[in-house]
């Protein structure tokens, strides 16, 4: 393409609002982005991605979140592999994705897409958020913690786009019990979504968050955060497949895995019923010192998982749950390490109650995310862990 012809496309581009990436045809074939809308001050990140159009972030430039980016139905924001964005904001930055919005942000595991901040500390910002249309069992729609974007609806098939080799680090934060940032927050996300190779690293609250929804994710890392590591609630019935969590050295941090249904009815449809399937949770013996907690009607299938260091490695509680469970064969192959007590459970009323045998079936070759305690290799890289 000759080099007149390019600047008159680049000046039409740029007198859009859309962002976008222009591959050029100049005698040195190098590729210009050119980055408009919300993209075109890195230094500055933040505002809407609004109906129709397409925001394109340049991987050559670190992007410095200042305030909150909202992706509006209708929005697409691309963030290509490599990129690196420095939230500077504090807990008023955070990125959501609202219901029909989507988000490509497809990293590989030689170049991962990092969210991080400049202050190296946990609760440093707000996290990655997505709202998607999936079922919920808090109402037929409800309001994000953060962001206030309704989620939740009845395309379980929903597609809010795809979230591959990310890794997000010193997010979260606690305001009060019902407000609550977290590395990555999930709200009603539907299966038609991808989410594959993720690691929340050094966060304030839980790692990860399903809030209902339908969604499936493989590869997840969740270390060092303030925390549990890996939580849903609200009737999320999706796939979780190689899951390493990992409690920090100091003993800060609670539970491997907390699991809820719905707190004012433990009964609530759509119930909360995911199948986990090769994972390692690695704990300690301070704070909330479960490997798995399992309360208010959740139910589960869970196989394949090594807990180590742990006060409890299984804790259920409630009436629903305890039924559920000691019904047998939705806690199998287990391999415990340094546990104390292997099982536990409470009803309703918050008495002790039996554990049957039956409740959980041990396996000493378990090898959980798969290397047992040690790093997966699967995580190797990218996911920002040693």
């Amino acid at each position: 393409m000759r080099k007149n012809t390019l600047k008159l496309l680049a000046a039409a581009f740029i007198m859009s609002t859309t962002a976008v990436v222009f591959h050029s045809c100049s005698d040195n074939d190098d590729e210009e982005i050119i980055s408009t809308g919300i993209a075109s001050d890195p230094n500055n990140f933040k505002g809407e991605v609004k109906p129709g159009e397409t925001v394109t972030l340049d991987p050559s430039k670190v992007y410095k979140l200042t305030g909150s980016v909202m992706v509006k139905a209708g929005g697409t924001l691309v963030i290509p592999a490599g990129t690196k964005i420095e939230a500077t904001g504090g807990t008023s930055a955070y990125i959501t994705i609202e219901q029909d919005g989507k988000i490509f942000a497809n990293g590989t595991a030689s170049s991962p897409i990092v969210f991080t901040s400049p202050a190296a500390t946990p609760g440093s910002w707000g996290g990655l958020v997505i709202c998607g249309k999936a079922p919920i069992n808090k109402g037929t729609t409800a309001t994000s913690e953060v962001g206030n974007a309704t989620y939740g609806g009845t395309n379980a098939a929903d597609n809010s786009g795809i979230i591959k080799y990310v890794r997000i680090e010193y997010a979260g934060a606690i305001f009060t019990a019902d407000k609550e940032f977290n590395g990555l927050s999930l709200f009603g996300v539907g299966s038609g979504t991808t989410i594959d190779n993720v690691s929340m690293i050094n966060g304030s609250d839980d790692g990860i968050e399903f809030f209902g929804g339908t969604v499936n994710v493989s590869n997840i890392v969740s270390v060092a955060n303030e925390d549990d590591a890996f939580d849903w609630t609200e009737g999320w019935k999706g796939t979780a497949t190689n899951i390493y969590t990992k409690r920090r050295a100091n003993g800060v941090g609670n539970r491997g895995i907390e699991a809820d249904n719905n707190s004012n009815d433990n009964n609530a449809n759509p119930r909360s019923n995911p199948t986990i399937k090769n994972a390692t949770f690695i704990g300690g013996t301070t704070g909330e010192a479960d490997a798995i907690k399992l309360r208010v009607g959740t139910y589960a299938t869970i196989d394949n998982v090594v807990l180590s260091n742990w006060s409890t490695g299984i804790n259920v509680e409630h009436d629903a749950s305890v039924a559920y469970f000691n019904g047998g064969g939705k806690i199998t192959n287990v391999k415990f390490e340094s546990v104390a007590t292997q099982a536990s459970a409470k009803s309703s009323a918050g008495v002790t109650v039996p554990i049957l045998t039956n409740t959980f079936t041990i396996n000493s070759a378990a090898t959980g995310a798969g290397s047992g305690t040690a790093m997966p290799t699967w995580a190797a890289g990218w996911a920002g862990i040693q």
